[in-house]
């Protein structure tokens, strides 16, 4: 591996551990090639989120004009063009190596751009369309790398376990989401328990907030109960990585739940001694054990 690459692998390797505490532990019991390659598509994801989300002091339109033109270093860079960046030569070499779809690029940075204008979604149709690019496809992505028996079977275990995830944010993140002006609980959930935006903005867990979180929560179980049959299926050196994820982020659900629903005192975490057991437990699990859904 050249230096400039190595090097875009670093980059993408300490944007995964500063950000992604949950999934970083997870991805440290993949076997060191897979691991990279999942550090690669992590970095991807976080700079382009990085755009969106750490200029939210300049105009919408400055703002859209640097993931443009971060996307069009990335598509010249797909077209095998000399690419300047400090991430992307990792990001296009794991695309060569598994031969990704692209088409789930182009999905996740269209949600991405919704970011910059969209501040609420009305269904939860609208949610999951927004969804479709910015969480099922990560899934989609990692799949080959994480790689399958039955690669047809996982796929859409692999799309429900990125959704579930992105729910499990979006539950616990309400409060950090409101300060950036967007909410991702959908306006006719709030509708049926008379919450309202302003509501929300006050950061008081009223009954009627803590009953919509309990139906929010149910909703994403719902999702990781349709992810559940994808872990089994995926080669036994990802399952305990992936069985970690699932647990860990379940286990933020759980939190929230013990938390009696209040999203604003604190944000919920897995304690540190859990989520090693966690991990310990998942290396110990014979590959192939169905994944249950209480962490």
């Amino acid at each position: 591996m050249d230096t400039d690459l190595a090097a875009a692998y670093a980059r993408c390797r300490e944007l995964h551990r500063q950000h992604g505490r949950t999934y970083y532990l997870a991805t440290r019991l993949l076997p060191g090639w897979k691991r990279r390659h999942v550090h690669a598509l992590y970095g991807f994801t976080r700079y382009a989120d990085e755009i969106v989300d750490r200029t939210e002091a300049r105009p919408s339109a400055e703002r859209a004009a640097l993931l443009t033109a971060w996307s069009e270093r990335f598509m010249a860079g797909l077209r095998g063009e000399q690419v300047d960046d400090e991430l992307l030569p990792a990001v296009l070499h794991t695309i060569a190596v598994f031969d990704l779809d692209l088409a789930d690029f182009e999905k996740f940075l269209r949600s991405m751009a919704m970011d910059i204008t969209v501040t609420g979604y009305q269904t939860y149709d609208d949610l999951l369309d927004y969804m479709e690019g910015s969480a099922a496809v990560i899934g989609t992505m990692m799949l080959p790398i994480l790689g399958s028996t039955d690669p047809v079977a996982a796929r859409e275990p692999a799309r429900q376990l990125g959704i579930a995830f992105q729910l499990t944010n979006f539950i616990r993140d309400v409060a950090e989401d409101l300060q950036r002006g967007r909410i991702y609980l959908p306006e006719e959930h709030l509708s049926e328990y008379g919450v309202t935006r302003r509501i929300l903005q006050r950061g008081v867990a009223t009954p009627a907030i803590k009953e919509l979180i309990k139906a929010e929560v149910a909703r994403a179980r719902q999702h990781y109960a349709a992810a559940a049959p994808g872990i089994p299926l995926l080669e036994p050196a990802s399952q305990a990585c992936m069985r970690t994820a699932f647990k860990l982020y379940g286990g933020i659900l759980t939190e929230i739940e013990a938390a009696d629903y209040d999203v604003f005192s604190r944000r919920a975490t897995v304690p540190n001694q859990r989520r090693i057991a966690v991990a310990v437990r998942s290396l110990l699990t014979r590959p192939g054990t169905p994944v249950w859904i209480a962490a």
